[in-house]
């Protein structure tokens, strides 16, 4: 819910308008979150100023969300009116995220090495995928450029990154996608730090989702594939503790898992009798029924 904290008529180049401030209760997506909003509204629309929220202020800093939302306000009013020009009526810039054909698949090859265990993996989910005639896209994640994630939780004001790097298209992808494979070697008994980089990034995409006050488009269901060196399953247990929130906090069930371990004495993976078939089934037993496009209206 938006609640108008204060209203001021701005004169400008394009005619008068106003600045407002608003305060937007958060609760919903985390406990205390409160977005303060600084909007500027004439020309028929609105632009936004300055956005900020609780979560950006650690308890030690001497500021707060709503004190500098105010000093924002202040400055952008001191501002506009001894510059009136400042502000012009422009053309405003629509983007448009890339997105992946409807239905398709992602998978996120989670694993440093190109040709180990996990790229056959993934190489067996996306074949199983495109036999039941779905579009997939591998993703190799360490031949990408992603920054770790800070903390800042600046995504939950604008509900897009601070940072624009790879994720400002994967995100997109994974949040449209119909079904997430997440292929995940044991690196100390967790995810290596690229993929984990990626899920951490993600949470903007919880956010943009959020914001807009809709589940994430799409993904629903989700397979995890992982292989660990060592023999048993609780190899896997921070694999799955690390995966499995990921998933879920985009709105993704996990409906399929094939996890393998041994694979120090066992090795190649290609001579593990079954093993492929149960990846094509977990991925097959996954995918949403496909969107039949219905019949188009005849031309004029």
């Amino acid at each position: 819910m938006r609640e108008l904290l204060s209203r001021v008529e701005i004169p400008s180049a394009g005619g008068a308008g106003h600045l407002s401030l608003y305060r937007e209760d958060l609760s919903g997506v985390y406990p205390g979150m409160v977005r303060y909003l600084l909007l500027y509204e004439g020309w028929g629309r609105t632009l936004s100023l300055f956005s900020t929220n609780t979560y950006e202020y650690p308890p030690l800093l001497t500021v707060d969300a709503e004190s500098a939302a105010w000093r924002a306000a202040r400055d952008w009013e001191e501002a506009l009116r001894s510059a009136p020009d400042r502000l012009v009526p422009a053309a405003q810039a629509v983007h448009h995220p890339p997105e992946p054909a409807a239905g398709g698949v992602l998978v996120l090859q989670g694993s440093p090495r190109p040709d180990g265990t996990c790229a056959r993996l993934a190489m067996w989910a996306a074949d199983a995928a495109r036999s039941a005639g779905r579009a997939v896209e591998v993703v190799f994640v360490h031949d990408l450029e992603i920054h770790p994630c800070i903390g800042c939780y600046q995504c939950y004001n604008t509900g897009e990154c601070t940072f624009d790097d790879d994720m400002t298209r994967l995100g997109p992808a994974i949040g449209g996608s119909s079904l997430l494979v997440v292929c995940s070697p044991v690196y100390t008994n967790t995810v290596p730090a690229g993929l984990k980089a990626l899920i951490d990034r993600a949470q903007a995409v919880h956010a943009h989702a959020a914001l807009l006050g809709e589940p994430v488009r799409g993904t629903r269901n989700g397979v995890l594939l992982a292989a660990a060196g060592r023999s048993g399953l609780k190899n896997f247990d921070c694999v799955r503790k690390v995966v499995g929130p990921f998933m879920e906090n985009l709105g993704i069930r996990l409906t399929g898992e094939v996890l393998v371990d041994d694979l120090d004495r066992r090795r190649n993976v290609d001579f593990l009798p079954g093993l492929e078939g149960e990846v094509r089934r977990a991925v097959i037993s996954s995918l949403p029924p496909a969107v039949i496009p219905g019949p188009q209206a005849p031309s004029s």
